[in-house]
């Protein structure tokens, strides 16, 4: 079959990430025991998953004029993402600073930089739009830029997937305009029956798996393989790169190869450097009683 053209539109940060026994509380102070400097961002993230796990994908975004931002045009480009659309704007790239508890679990907080500047669409964005299968978005970088590409898209016959995270409150007609849906547990719940519009709705739970919703109300729910967690950050930005990868092969096995790849994912320290590879997810997949891969 006959790999899908995604465009994904998005962010993309360097991520600092401090590991720690514990998260501190507020006004308190504690040890870390290790830090890294990782390449993330949603976009960026959910680009790298869907060019490993097999897509043809181009990345549309912005970087900025430090010293992160030919470091992160470097590690697109070593997965096989095409950076022909990943602007360079003056100013600083986004960063993001993290830290992981020995739980896995992570605080982020996220500096826009060169992100919050990428406004409007060029004629190359438009074209390579046109020509996806897929657009797959996120929320980190403005919401009328997202809305000119989700509405060229729709024009263009380009299905719509965005994962509305940080979730925050959009227009209707954007909602409107969105095929797929892929939110966790706690966006699903803030969001609310805002998502009853969306004719697919993904819903990732975790160590339980995830859960589609059709147009017709059916509901799938998929579990993953049992892993030890590491860090828990950029699984699921992993779960929506490869979502998007086995869309066109149906919801049911989309979800089933999603999983395998968010777990894995949290296996690993850090966001895009734990992102794994088609033949990883589809190892993990085999191994799984009553999976099959393809």
């Amino acid at each position: 079959m006959t790999a899908p053209l995604i465009a994904v539109l998005g962010s993309i940060n360097m991520d600092l990430v401090t590991t720690t026994d514990r998260r501190p509380d507020p006004g308190e102070t504690v040890l870390g025991r290790g830090f890294a400097m990782v390449p993330g961002g949603k976009g960026a993230n959910q680009a790298i998953a869907a060019s490993r796990a097999g897509g043809l994908v181009l990345f549309l975004g912005a970087i900025g004029t430090d010293v992160f931002g030919p470091q992160l045009r470097a590690v697109l480009t070593a997965s096989g993402v095409d950076t022909t659309g990943l602007r360079t704007l003056d100013g600083p790239s986004g960063v993001a600073s993290i830290v992981v508890d020995s739980a896995g679990e992570n605080s982020i907080v996220v500096v826009g930089g060169a992100n919050a500047e990428l406004t409007g669409l060029g004629a190359a964005d438009r074209t390579a739009i046109a020509a996806a299968d897929i657009l797959l978005c996120q929320l980190e970088i403005p919401i009328p830029t997202i809305e000119e590409a989700v509405r060229h898209a729709r024009d263009n016959g380009t299905v719509v997937m965005l994962n509305p995270s940080p979730a925050q409150r959009l227009s209707e007609e954007l909602w409107g305009l969105v095929d797929v849906a892929v939110v966790n547990r706690g966006e699903a719940e803030e969001l609310g029956g805002t998502l009853d519009r969306v004719p697919h709705l993904v819903v990732t739970l975790g160590a339980d798996g995830a859960r589609h919703r059709g147009p017709d109300g059916a509901e799938t729910a998929v579990t993953g393989p049992a892993v030890e967690v590491v860090d828990t950050t950029g699984a699921g930005d992993t779960f929506a790169g490869a979502l998007a990868v086995r869309w066109s092969r149906g919801p049911a096995e989309a979800l089933r190869f999603a999983c395998a790849a968010g777990a894995l994912a949290t296996t690993v320290l850090g966001a895009s450097a734990a992102i794994p590879s088609r033949a990883e997810i589809e190892t993990a997949l085999s191994a799984a009683p009553g999976s099959a891969s393809g």
